[in-house]
Order: structure tokens, then C-alpha cells, then sequence
């Protein structure tokens, strides 16, 4: 089993509340056990012996979950448009396509601003305040956590 799919397991683990998740795929075998449960928390269970560095990138993946919480306020004010799941976000419904929004426009309630990608589907994020896009917070492309910040709407 790769990390990206070791990461969304534990993002999905820890978003849902769920006290433990147990996943066989062919003969890997992974047990997660959330932080609020009495057992240890983030414990990564392999049945079968795991290389190494499957191992040691366990505990980095967990520490990666915390790191956008981190991440420094945004420069302008006025409401902020979140993530409402995690995914991958675009800019535009595709490459060829121009951009939903740009910084300057304005937007009005229930206009798309951005889509994010989520276990192959396509869901459009849409304004839920009128303004103007004073800043986008994400690179098109880029992966997005629940509640991340991704437009300031003035």
C-alpha cells in the first residue's frame, strides 16, 4: 500500500470521528486507530513484515495531517471560502477552459468559484457570500484539506 493512500486513510480516520478502521488490500493488512479512542493514538498495524521506510513514513505521514493547520493567515481580510472536503483543487472545469474566478472579480451567492476533486468526482465549490475575489489562496492543481481556506471574498 503507498503513502498517498496511507495519508487519505488517516485523514479520512481522523475527519470522521470513527474510533478505528481496518483495511486489507491483497496481503497488506493496515489498522488505524484514532486519537480519541482509549487505544494508542495513529497506531499503524502491518500483518505481514512492511519495508522500512513504509514504516518510518508512517508517523511522517501523520505529522504531514497537522501541517496545513500551520500554515501562515492570509495576508487579506473579509470572508474566507473553506474547503468543504479534501481533494484537489482547480481552478477551471478543465486545463483548456479559463478560470472560474480571478482575483478582482465579483462573485455572487451560488457562483462557481473553484472545483475539488474527491475520489474521482467533480464537485463545485460555489460562493456562499457576494464580493469581490480579493485573494486565491491555492495553485491549481494542488491538494486541499477539509476546512482549508481557499478564496477571500471582500
Amino acid at each position: 500500500m503507498d503513502l498517498r493512500k496511507l495519508k487519505t486513510l488517516i485523514d479520512l480516520v481522523s475527519e470522521s470521528g470513527i474510533s478505528e478502521l481496518e483495511v486489507n488490500e491483497g496481503e497488506d493488512r493496515v489498522r488505524i486507530v484514532n486519537a480519541g479512542s482509549p487505544a494508542p493514538a495513529g497506531q499503524v498495524v502491518y500483518a505481514n513484515p512492511a519495508p522500512v521506510q513504509a514504516m518510518q513514513a508512517a508517523p511522517a505521514a501523520a505529522q504531514a495531517v497537522a501541517a496545513p493547520a500551520a500554515e501562515e493567515a492570509p495576508a487579506e481580510t473579509g470572508f474566507i471560502a473553506r474547503s468543504p472536503m479534501v481533494g484537489t483543487f482547480y481552478r477551471a472545469p478543465n486545463p483548456e477552459s479559463p478560470d472560474f474566478v480571478k482575483v478582482g472579480d465579483t462573485v455572487k451567492v451560488g457562483q462557481t468559484l473553484c472545483i475539488i476533486e474527491a475520489m474521482k468526482l467533480l464537485n463545485e465549490i460555489e460562493s456562499e457570500q457576494a464580493g469581490v475575489i480579493k485573494q486565491i489562496l491555492c495553485e491549481n492543481g494542488q491538494g486541499v484539506e477539509f476546512d482549508q481556506p481557499l478564496f477571500i471574498i471582500a
